[in-house]
């Protein structure tokens, strides 16, 4: 078999905590390199994770033939940049979401993907995790009836200003790091891209960034409700109610991390409800596994650029709307 090979830019947490070890853990793929701005911190953590290469600096590792894609856990700020520069360095990119802070921005990464003929692609995990399929699933099958409403939560508390969700230069913010999951799981879900959407956006004046998000968004045929916040206690939950019954995701985002992953299906005209379990599944190694087998065999289907566009102008319109009274055009 194959293997894909994956280089790492910087040595984020993320990239510590959960996309290295699922890279180690993947089937058709392997760390090959690791680069930091630091050698040491490089060498450090390639040793940790058994990658035979370390750079000093992220344009090296893109100058070496001794990978076929990266993983970009960069500050926001930084991820359209280095995407660029992957792709035209002739590597495959999976970029940490959100890849964008401005959905016109996205324009150039789809340009640039079509005339290099790498892939580029956003790391919304929640994606290829097949809980998320079986909501899709369900809701077009008819098993609520007709979809009337969406609500979902995901908060939790952080104040250190030195952490990069707190600096608005990095592209800091509740809606950027957590908001886009509720928006992201409804659009996969149902198919259905918003029309119009209004919300209260409030910010930290100590650091200028999003801290909390209530949001309403018209899909037309229903309505999505959710609310998201970087100061308030853990929480995160997503609810499809419908005419005949209702879907709840427990673990909805870190599923595994936050807690088992399940979802239940309410029942209205049977009188019972129907739980679904999805024991074992890393989310993040089914997706470095699904894009290494994209990028070596053009098979399965990816997060397109196209669906992060249309994620991003739904949040670029919450902004919009956070700065008036009344409904903002996605």
């Amino acid at each position: 078999m194959t293997m894909f090979r994956w280089g790492v830019l910087s040595t984020a947490n993320i990239a510590r905590n959960q996309l290295l070890p699922a890279m180690q853990d993947a089937q058709n793929g392997f760390v090959a390199a690791i680069a930091s701005r630091d050698l040491s911190r490089a060498r450090q953590v390639a040793d940790r994770f058994g990658a035979p290469h370390a750079f000093g600096s992220y344009d090296e590792l893109l100058a070496s033939d001794t990978v076929d894609g990266v993983y970009i856990p960069l500050p926001t700020s930084q991820h359209v940049e280095w995407s660029l520069k992957a792709a035209r360095a002739g590597k495959h990119v999976l970029c940490e979401k959100p890849i964008s802070l401005n959905a016109d921005e996205i324009d150039g990464l789809i340009a640039e993907r079509d005339r290099s003929g790498r892939i580029i692609s956003e790391a919304f995990m929640i994606s290829y995790h097949p809980q998320w399929a079986k909501v899709r699933e369900l809701v077009e099958n008819g098993a609520i009836g007709r979809l009337r409403h969406v609500s979902g939560v995901f908060t939790y508390f952080n104040t250190d200003p030195d952490n990069m969700r707190n600096r608005l230069e990095l592209g800091g913010g509740a809606l950027p790091d957590i908001g886009v999951y509720p928006t992201v799981s409804t659009r996969f879900s149902t198919g259905v891209e918003p029309l119009k959407v209004r919300a209260t956006v409030e910010r930290d004046p100590r650091f200028g960034t999003d801290t909390y998000s209530n949001v309403t968004a018209d899909f037309g045929e229903f309505n999505l409700t959710f609310y998201c916040s970087t100061q308030m206690a853990l929480r995160q939950e997503m609810l499809f109610h419908g005419e005949k019954g209702t879907i709840e995701i427990t673990a909805p985002f870190n599923a595994g991390d936050y807690g088992h992953a399940f979802i239940t299906l309410h029942d209205q005209d049977r009188g019972n409800s129907e739980v679904f379990r999805f024991a074992g599944v890393r989310q993040y190694r089914t997706m470095l596994e699904t894009f290494a087998n994209a990028a070596l065999n053009a098979e399965g289907e990816l997060f397109s650029l196209e669906d992060s566009k249309a994620n991003q102008k739904l949040i670029d319109a919450i902004y919009r709307a956070g700065e008036h009274d009344g409904w903002e055009t996605v």
